[in-house]
C-alpha cells in the first residue's frame, strides 16, 4: 500500500512540475481522475489483439485504467511528447510501446517504430485540442482517421463540457458522449466512430 502511495505522489510531483514549466503543452492542471480514466478505458476494441494507441498519457493514469480493463501491455502504443513522462511511462508499463514524439507525427512515429504499426482499433487521446488551432486539430483528426481501423473509435476528453463537437471530429460519427463530474476540471469523454 505505501508503494502505490509514493508511487502516486512520484507520478502527481513530475506532473505538476511539469506543469509548471509549460501548462498551455500540458493542457490539464491535475492527473485524469480515476473515473475518467475509466469512462475512457471502457472503449477498448472487442479484438484484444488489436493495438490501442493512447496520445499523450502523461503520467500514464488512462494507461493504468486501459490495462485493468484488460488491454494486453504489448498491444498499447503511447506517444508522449514530454521525454521524463515518457521514461516514467517505460519504467511503470515495460512491455508497452513508449514512443516519444509529438502526436501530430503519428503516421512517421508509428511506422519509423522498431515494430511499424500499420493500424489500430481504437485511439485514446488527453490531448488539449483546444489549446491548438482548429487546422492544427483538423490535421490530427485525419492522421487519427487513417491510423484506425474500419469502424473503429477515436475517444477524446475536454474540458469544454458544452455539447459542442471537438475540434476536428467533424469526419467522425458521434457514438457516446458523457461528462464525468468527478475529475479536476470535470471533463466530456466524446467518442467517435470513423
Amino acid at each position: 500500500m505505501a508503494k502505490k502511495i509514493f508511487a502516486a505522489l512520484t507520478d502527481t510531483t513530475l506532473f505538476l512540475q511539469e506543469w509548471l514549466a509549460n501548462p498551455q503543452r500540458m493542457g490539464a492542471v491535475a492527473p485524469s481522475s480515476p473515473k475518467l480514466a475509466a469512462a475512457m478505458a471502457r472503449w477498448l476494441p472487442s479484438d484484444p489483439g488489436s493495438y490501442v494507441l493512447e496520445l499523450g498519457p502523461g503520467t500514464g493514469a488512462v494507461t493504468e485504467a486501459l490495462l485493468r480493463r484488460g488491454l494486453r501491455e504489448d498491444r498499447l502504443v503511447a506517444i508522449e511528447r514530454n521525454p521524463k513522462m515518457a521514461c516514467l511511462l517505460r519504467e511503470k508499463f515495460p512491455r508497452a510501446h513508449i514512443i516519444t514524439g509529438n502526436a501530430w507525427h503519428l503516421d512517421d512515429l508509428l511506422r519509423e517504430h522498431r515494430e511499424p504499426i500499420e493500424s489500430v482499433g481504437v485511439v485514446i487521446s488527453s490531448l488539449p485540442l483546444l489549446n491548438f488551432l482548429p487546422e492544427e486539430a483538423e490535421a490530427l483528426a485525419k492522421k487519427i482517421g487513417a491510423i484506425l481501423q474500419p469502424q473503429g473509435n477515436w475517444v477524446q476528453y475536454s474540458y469544454n463540457i458544452g455539447k459542442g463537437q471537438p475540434r476536428g471530429s467533424a469526419r467522425f460519427q458521434l457514438r457516446a458522449s458523457k461528462i464525468v463530474w468527478l475529475n479536476l476540471p470535470p471533463a466530456r469523454v466524446s467518442v467517435f466512430q470513423k
